[in-house]
């Protein structure tokens, strides 16, 4: 038997951003449903954060939930399995209020999915799993119990597990402790959107892109062989975040492909501007040849004068750029310095501009 695995849709995620949400039917109609058809796979359970915002839902990202997500698993009649991620609750110390259930449950109290507020265990293909939502105050003991007791092969769950990575550059200091989990044969857990795993315990990751700190970052879904216990990974080719490094001392972009740019949020960092006719026009085409959701410039401005920028003077009277110029001029490497001086340039434009 196979399973698919998705976790942390966040449907209605950067303030119901539309072009996000563009992003995200485009994987549910062009990726994940006609997969999930092609394969004949009849089962699905998502691992938490279906929705993004804890205290409401408005009628757009109700709609996208609805007509593009359940609707299309109530057509495929596809099993579904829904464990209630943190970000699907509207309270920090319970599960029991909560948007799946209230979005799904009808008149009579009845839903289709099976929705998981509580730890359980469930035998699917012949294996037993362990269902554990997203663990607060009021169910920490009785997670820590199961664990301790529950005989069950895997875990499934939306856990916070220290040691693992949340995102590119952030490592989780704050969560479970990993030892609570060593009985069972894999843990497979949403909650960081980072795909990372040490061995025995995996993040799955999210199945597409939020956040500049998601950029080339790869993304997908899962799907999990009953029989074998391997985990197959579906990767998401469809990107929204696309970066440039813009250097004309190096670049000819007269015939640059600004296809690469279209339906994106595109950040360009100005390495090396010599021809200012030249980047105005790459400017200029970049709208008119392609549809930019978001084009975001960052330039250098390093070669102003130290004296003018009081918070950018340092000892000696050198900025960080010359600094680490100066720095490079004095290690023995063999490595190309005019490279390093190039690379570390772009990167410390860059930091200047990282999202918080």
């Amino acid at each position: 038997m196979k399973i698919a695995l998705i976790t942390d849709t966040h449907l209605g995620a950067r303030n119901d951003n539309p072009y996000y949400a563009d992003y995200f039917y485009k994987f549910f109609t062009e990726l994940f449903f006609p997969y999930l058809k092609q394969h004949n796979i009849k089962t699905l359970i998502h691992l938490g954060d279906i929705v993004d915002r804890r205290k409401f839902i408005n009628f757009k990202t109700s709609n996208l939930f609805r007509l593009n997500f359940m609707q299309r698993l109530w057509q495929e009649k596809i099993d579904t399995h829904i464990i209630i991620g943190n970000h699907d609750t509207y309270y920090k110390n319970t599960n029991e209020v909560n948007a799946i259930d209230e979005l799904l449950t009808t008149y009579d109290g009845l839903h289709e999915p099976f929705i998981y507020t509580n730890p359980k265990v469930v035998e699917l293909g012949g294996i037993r799993i362990l269902f554990l939502p997203w663990v607060n105050s009021s169910n920490e003991e009785q997670t820590k119990m199961i664990l301790e007791q529950e005989s069950a092969d895997i875990v499934l769950g939306h856990l916070a597990v220290k040691g693992f990575m949340m995102n590119n550059g952030h490592m989780s200091d704050t969560g479970l402790e990993k030892s609570l989990f060593k009985r069972f044969e894999k843990v497979l857990t949403g909650h960081f959107h980072k795909k990372a795993d040490d061995g025995q315990i995996y993040y799955l990751g999210s199945p597409y892109e939020f956040s500049w700190s998601d950029y080339n970052c790869p993304k997908g879904f899962h799907i999990l062989d009953t029989e074998t216990r391997e985990i197959e990974r579906i990767k998401n080719p469809f990107t929204i975040h696309h970066k440039i490094n813009y250097n004309d001392e190096l670049n000819d972009y007269s015939n640059y492909d600004y296809s690469q740019c279209k339906d994106k949020f595109v950040k360009l960092i100005v390495d090396k501007k010599k021809d200012y006719y030249l980047f105005d026009k790459f400017i200029d085409d970049m709208y008119k040849k392609t549809n930019v959701y978001d084009l975001k410039i960052i330039e250098d401005y390093s070669d102003l004068d130290a004296s003018t920028v009081a918070d950018d003077i340092v000892e000696k009277s050198e900025d960080t750029p010359t600094l680490l110029e100066n720095y490079i001029d004095q290690i023995e490497t063999e490595l190309d310095k005019n490279k390093l001086k190039t690379l570390l340039k772009s990167l410390y434009t860059e930091a200047g501009d990282v999202d918080v």
